[in-house]
């Protein structure tokens, strides 16, 4: 298996605060948003394993109460923690904690609470009306306020607390790691979108006509309003990024091209940030012969990183 590409980490610069309130949908907004991640409220005992007992949970995140699950290892004291942000599942066919379910266990099982967030407008979490027509940055936040909820628990060390997103929800790590930088230690992202909103557009929004003019007439084209677009891309902020990051991503990914991955360690790599690449030939979206290898890795890279 190839050795991964790595940088060196430099001191983050970071932009000065726009003089004027910055549009409400764009990465600025979140940078100077103000946060109330917190009220997480462990409910109901989905399951008891050997090892964790898996909870449900809610949280506020903004005015919204957003659901999801919870892995508390059985052994005592505080824990190393990771907010898990799952990649695109139907909103119509989706229940509480579907996504990301084997790295739910794997992580948890390897002495890691586990808070698995279902983002607005899934499961039991608030409506959001404007969340599509917004390109859903709603989630960037509800995973901000996850982390900073999730660091109230006593079951976690508030100190060590790091991210891992697939496909989808590794655009929304890239969103909370140049949204704000230091909320946690480091990110793990698989087979993860683009890091140019306007790729993610055009593969995935722009084909379905009903959906794409409602975005195209509230933001306008990329082209017509390169602005916004630029705006709402983690790529072009990731000079603030502080924490390490490890990509993760099958070379026959027919949903999100491997070019992707590489061209965003480029740029992270161009931002003097730490960042590192590993690549599985065969390898689907959905890792099937390679996982276990990979998740060992992950585990690897987290402690590496105090986690």
């Amino acid at each position: 298996m190839p050795a991964p590409s790595t940088s060196t980490p430099s001191t983050p610069t970071s932009p000065a605060p726009p003089a004027t309130p910055p549009n409400p949908v764009s990465l600025q907004a979140l940078m100077v948003k103000k946060y109330n991640g917190s009220n997480l409220r462990l409910g109901r005992v989905i399951a008891r394993t050997d090892a964790y007992t898996k909870y449900f949970i809610t949280y506020s995140s903004g005015s919204l109460t957003i659901s999801g699950i919870m892995n508390v290892p059985r052994t005592p004291g505080r824990h190393p923690a990771l907010v898990l942000n799952h990649g695109h599942i139907d909103t119509a066919i989706y229940t509480n904690g579907r996504g990301l379910m084997r790295e739910q266990d794997y992580l948890a099982r390897r002495g890691y609470v586990v808070l698995h967030t279902d983002y607005r407008n899934h499961a039991q979490s608030s409506k959001d009306p404007n969340s599509e027509v917004n390109l859903r940055i709603g989630y960037t936040e509800d995973v901000i306020n996850a982390v900073l909820a999730l660091k109230t628990s006593p079951y976690v060390d508030p100190q060590r607390v790091g991210l891992f997103g697939r496909s989808m929800g590794g655009g929304i790590t890239y969103n909370v790691l140049v949204a704000q930088p230091g909320l946690v230690k480091a990110a793990v992202v698989y087979a993860p979108v683009s890091s140019d909103a306007a790729d993610n557009f055009n593969r995935w929004i722009r084909p379905d006509t009903t959906a794409a003019a409602a975005i195209l007439k509230a933001h306008g084209e990329p082209t017509a309003n390169p602005t916004f677009w630029r705006n709402m891309s983690a790529v072009n902020f990731f000079n603030r990024i502080t924490e390490p990051v490890l990509l993760q991503h099958g070379l026959a990914d027919s949903t999100c091209p491997v070019a992707w991955s590489r061209e965003t360690l480029a740029a992270l790599k161009k931002a003097g940030k730490s960042a590192s690449l590993y690549t599985y030939p065969g390898e689907e979206h959905a890792f099937a012969a390679a996982w276990p290898s990979s998740m060992g890795r992950t585990v690897t890279f987290l402690k590496q990183h105090g986690l």
